[in-house]
């Protein structure tokens, strides 16, 4: 493998390269961290996780969440203590980097940035059928909707990471506020005996009334039981926009994760108590559904399907932000094209939001299949928590020296089971819909062949995460010298 430092030319000098790829320091603090956590998931506390019922019944997805919820905690600690070592854009890819060297890099970056460019995309769906289904200006679901999505939310994006993350952090407090008002309307209802009234697949192994499909049920409702905590991985992507990030970042980690818990068991068992597992499993509004019973709008359910929106649109808005974060340090570090990491004068990664938001666009009007494509994204989050996990074992055992300002309670055996609960989650994804993993592995495929064949032999050496990696391999050439 060759690392090239960046050559100079006439339209970009050497010394220039790095000045003209960065990005605004010290914007954030950890309580818009932690609300950019939680942005980024509240989205699947109002819809989409009810789908699982349909998987694995009450008791298959509340086991499913349950090891999820598991997975989540034990990559979140790996990863504070991850970015506590190198708090830079790259993320994941950075902390493969250095344990898994370029292609572990790149592969986690990759399936990162799959997971991020395609969510946002079939949220700005879901987004479209809210906005339909409220009779929010006349319109109705469809590519002008999506246009303005993408439009309007990059363009507070380009304006500055500053008001970008305030802006997230206002919506979000509205819609983990409504989640709350919900849990008590919801909660007066509640009866147990609801829980469990999905019917018996008879000829299901371990089939009872709490595992209607029996126990493979419970593995086929992995990936609903992640969408209560997909994307508060993404919190690292903001570290060289973060005052302090070695302190910060541990803390917006461990913060977001746990109000994430706490309103993944309120959602759930309030929703599934009020209305039953067997009407919310094929709903494509559940909280309202569990809300009005008869059928009948009541203002609770109103305010809750205002709040659903307000939802959706926290969880496009950060995912877009994280998007462009792995997409501008995989390309500052020339994995791919490298003026995608250009930053504008307000040091936002303009095209590092314009073309995954096109990409994005694209994929939204011309498929209208929101849920496939979350498919394809829960299957590159998996295997992007395994390379993570991985990387914090590998790290542990390879530099158990190096400085660490956070410590993993538990070290490896925490991230041994956030790896193999990954790789578990990663297999359940063919059980839901295999054509969406097969399409995700031909995106990486793609990806794959472009770095083998150009761009691992043109990485820019003094790209944070390279320099970081290089520092390592040349430490381990004194200790062998």
């Amino acid at each position: 493998m060759t690392v090239e430092s960046t050559k100079p030319s006439a339209a970009e000098p050497a010394d220039d390269y790095l000045e003209r790829r960065t990005l605004r320091r010290g914007s954030a603090g950890w309580l818009l961290l932690t609300g950019l956590g939680v942005a980024y998931v509240v989205s699947g506390d109002y819809s989409g996780w009810n789908f699982g019922l349909a998987e694995g019944g009450f008791g298959g997805l509340a086991i499913a969440m349950g090891l999820m919820g598991v997975m989540y905690a034990c990559m979140v600690f790996s990863l504070a203590e991850l970015s506590s070592v190198l708090p830079t854009a790259g993320g994941g890819y950075g902390f493969a980097r250095r344990a898994l060297g370029p292609w572990g890099g790149f592969l986690t970056g990759t399936a990162i940035l799959i997971e991020y460019v395609l969510a946002p995309a079939a949220i700005s769906i879901f987004i479209g059928d809210y906005v339909e289904s409220l009779g929010l200006f006349g319109l109705t679901s469809g590519w002008p909707v999506h246009l303005a999505c993408f439009v309007v939310f990059i363009g507070i994006h380009l304006w500055g990471v500053g008001e970008a993350l305030r802006f997230s952090f206002v919506v979000t407090g509205i819609a983990v506020a409504a989640l709350l008002v919900f849990a008590v309307g919801a909660f007066m209802d509640f009866d147990a005996s609801k829980l469990n009234d999905i019917p018996v697949e008879a000829d299901a192994f371990g089939a009872n009334s709490w595992l209607p499909m029996g126990l493979l049920g419970i593995w086929a409702a992995f990936p609903f039981g992640m969408w209560f905590f997909l994307g508060v991985e993404g919190v690292p992507l903001a570290a060289e926009e973060t005052k302090d990030p070695a302190r910060t970042l541990p803390r917006a980690i461990r913060w977001s994760m746990a109000i994430l818990v706490v309103l993944a068991l309120l959602t759930f068992f309030a929703s599934a108590g009020a209305r039953g597992a067997n009407a919310l499993q094929d709903a494509g509004n559940p909280l309202v559904e569990a809300l009005q019973p008869g059928g009948k709008a009541t203002t609770l359910s109103r305010i809750v399907n205002y709040a659903g929106l307000a939802g959706l649109v926290a969880s496009f808005f950060s995912l877009i932000y994280a998007g462009s974060r792995q997409l501008f340090a995989l390309s500052r570090a020339g994995y791919l094209p490298r003026f995608l990491s250009l930053t504008s004068s307000r040091k936002a990664p303009y095209l590092g939001l314009l073309v995954p938001g096109a990409i994005g666009f694209g994929l939204a009007a011309a498929t209208g299949d929101g849920a496939r494509m979350l498919n394809v994204a829960v299957f590159g989050a998996t295997i992007s928590y395994a390379l993570m996990s991985l990387s914090h074992i590998v790290l542990r055992r390879r530099e158990p020296d190096l400085e660490r300002p956070y410590r993993t309670p538990g070290g490896i055996l925490t991230s041994s089971v956030a790896l193999v609960l990954a790789c578990a989650a990663l297999v359940a994804t063919f059980l839901v819909d295999v054509t969406a993993a097969l399409i995700a592995l031909g995106v990486y495929v793609v990806a794959i062949g472009y770095f083998g064949m150009y761009s691992r032999k043109r990485l820019v050496a003094r790209a944070p995460e390279e320099e970081f990696a290089a520092l390592a391999a040349a430490e381990a050439e004194l200790a062998r010298d």
